[in-house]
């Protein structure tokens, strides 16, 4: 299941390079997208998502927390909500208005909602991502990052004996 599009935009970071190239594919045709802007943004998500997981790993932005939180809610109104009701069905909001004005409006609702209560950080080693935990048993951004975990602590069980 894919992890909604801050998460997505905050996993385009890893220990030795910035995806962030490879976040337009996930953006799919949606125009021309400010790469400066997406960064900001992107660094912004990555701050305060480690605010709200405690986050005990080293940080990947320098961001201050006001900074972050400054940037989020700038891009965030570069996007504007629209409330359409069909007559046969029920309300629906709808985001318009550039990718990163969307996303980050997405991440102002993430933060601020329940999601923020499931958002989790990746504790396996050497990694730098995030995840929506949606299961109770879940513990790693993926099933490479859980094996890698379950490898370290029995390499680290068997070293000590």
């Amino acid at each position: 299941m894919p992890e909604p599009l801050p998460v997505e935009l905050m996993n385009t970071v890893r220990p030795d390079a910035d995806q962030l190239g490879e976040a337009l594919s996930w953006l799919g045709p949606v125009g021309p997208v400010d790469l400066d802007q997406l960064r900001d943004l992107r660094a912004a998500l990555r701050r305060l998502a480690a605010d709200a997981t405690d986050d005990p790993r080293a940080p990947v932005t320098a961001m201050s927390r006001p900074d972050a939180l400054a940037t989020l809610n700038a891009l965030a109104g570069l996007a504007r909500a629209e409330l359409s009701w069909p007559a046969d069905g029920p309300p629906e909001r709808t985001l318009h208005g550039p990718a990163v004005g969307v996303i980050a409006t997405l991440g102002v609702e993430m933060l601020a909602g329940e999601t923020r209560g499931r958002l989790r950080a990746c504790l396996a080693p050497n990694c730098v991502l995030y995840f929506v935990k949606e299961h109770t048993r879940r513990e790693w951004c993926s099933p490479h990052c859980g094996n890698r975990a379950r490898v370290a602590r029995h390499y680290q069980r068997h070293r000590q004996d």
